[in-house]
């Protein structure tokens, strides 16, 4: 009889029992059934070694229960017994997966080089009647690497006009300078709108008659981004003979080292409404949203397949014919305005994923869910705060983890 149960323990001490891997920092449930073990005979059972991994076993629902705080090949026991016998101890594996957000590195960029830009931007204001928070992060991709984050943003109230300009731009992730192309395409917008109030050019269009004022303001818009491209096209010029040996790589030319996408919404409020003027090039969306209406208001470069984006730096933009560049601006007027965004593939990419969902009121409310907490790090963009405290829940907020999508970030939302 003695020789049977020490047969029988020995089997139980070399039995193959596997338990579920777990991830650090995600909820872990492993039901124990000792009948599958083929130790329904087992009269006593109890783990040792779980506590100090975050887990414990729970004996009402037969479950090791708990959110593993440590990763690795994790030694666990079985203390076990059968009828009339001591306790045997058997040792389990219990393989544990690091959390993934741990395994990104945050490696700081160059300060000393000449293209240095901070890696977040975190601002907020007064628009008119509105408020703006804006922020651009650099992604942990970039992170990972030490690159430096490629989109850019600005805004600018022209209080005195009743004007709003809002630019946003996302640099080429293949051309090394696009960090600057974006940069210039947003500090320039707000450069060209400078001169342009100045110089009372706005009236043309808030004095045309209602069938003149698209093609009037489109031609305005058109020089904004004419002004842009010939900006960037003079700082890839002068950078280029100042340091040829810089520009040897793939590229044929000195503006395709400065690749970037980029948008802009111009917009005031009259009597009879919001006048909002956009234009886009890239894969960058400009939405307009009101309670029960969402509008898409600028055209997206995105393609039936990957790489569609297309950028500002790239001469056919203002001579295509197949995608004409008045095509790409918009006039739009609208009784209200809850919101506008703008918005990089940083965001929209984890939080939209294709192109129809940005025209879907159902996936706008559940983005704006998720902006009142329903994520998983529960955090509240409360727009009833004051702008700079909306700025920075937006900040916190644009941390949130999505797999696969580790690019930066920029969201400027008009409310």
């Amino acid at each position: 009889m003695e020789h049977t149960i020490e047969n029988r323990i020995n089997d139980i001490l070399t039995a193959p029992i596997t338990i579920p891997n777990g991830s650090v920092n995600k909820p872990y449930k492993a039901v124990i059934d000792p009948e599958q073990w083929h130790m329904g005979d087992v009269v006593y059972l109890e783990w040792k070694g779980l506590e100090a991994i975050g887990l414990a076993y729970n004996a009402e629902s037969k479950a090791i229960e708990g959110t593993p705080t440590v990763s690795g090949d994790v030694k666990i026991q079985l203390l076990f017994s059968l009828p009339g016998t001591p306790v045997h101890v058997k040792v389990l594996n219990l393989i544990v997966n690091p959390d993934p957000r741990s395994l990104w590195k945050d490696t700081p960029v160059d300060i000393n080089d000449p293209y240095w830009k901070p890696d977040d931007v975190i601002k907020s204001g007064t628009l008119g009647d509105r408020h703006i928070a804006v922020v651009s992060k650099r992604g942990r991709s970039h992170k990972n690497t030490g690159a430096f984050r490629d989109d850019d943003c600005a805004f600018h109230s022209f209080e005195e006009k009743g004007w709003s300009v809002v630019a946003v731009a996302d640099g080429a992730g293949s051309s090394p300078f696009s960090r600057k192309g974006a940069e210039i395409a947003c500090r320039e917008t707000i450069a060209f709108f400078k001169q342009y109030f100045a110089d009372n050019k706005e009236k043309e269009i808030e004095h045309a008659a209602p069938d003149d004022m698209n093609s009037i303001a489109k031609q305005h818009m058109y020089l904004v981004v004419k002004h842009v491209s010939d900006k960037i096209k003079e700082e890839a010029a002068r950078h280029a003979a100042t340091h040829p040996g810089l520009f040897t790589g793939r590229h044929t030319t000195a503006i395709e080292y400065y690749h970037t996408t980029f948008i802009f919404a111009a917009f005031r409020r009259f009597d009879f409404g919001y006048m909002i003027l956009t234009f886009g090039v890239g894969d960058c969306p400009i939405i307009l949203l009101n309670n029960d209406q969402v509008q898409l208001l600028n055209r997206l470069d995105i393609g039936e397949f990957g790489g569609g984006t297309r950028f500002i730096t790239q001469p056919d933009i203002f001579a295509s014919k197949e995608i004409p560049i008045e095509s790409r601006f918009n006039v739009t007027i609208t009784q209200e305005m809850s919101y506008l965004f703008l918005m990089t593939d940083g965001i929209y990419d984890p939080k939209f994923e294709v192109e129809v969902n940005l025209r879907s009121l159902a996936h706008w409310r559940q983005f704006m869910e998720d902006l009142n907490g329903n994520n998983e790090a529960k955090v509240i963009v409360d727009f009833k705060q004051p702008a700079n405290e909306v700025a920075n829940q937006l900040a916190h907020w644009m941390d949130f983890w999505s797999p696969g999508n580790h690019d930066d970030r920029t969201l400027a939302i008009i409310y």
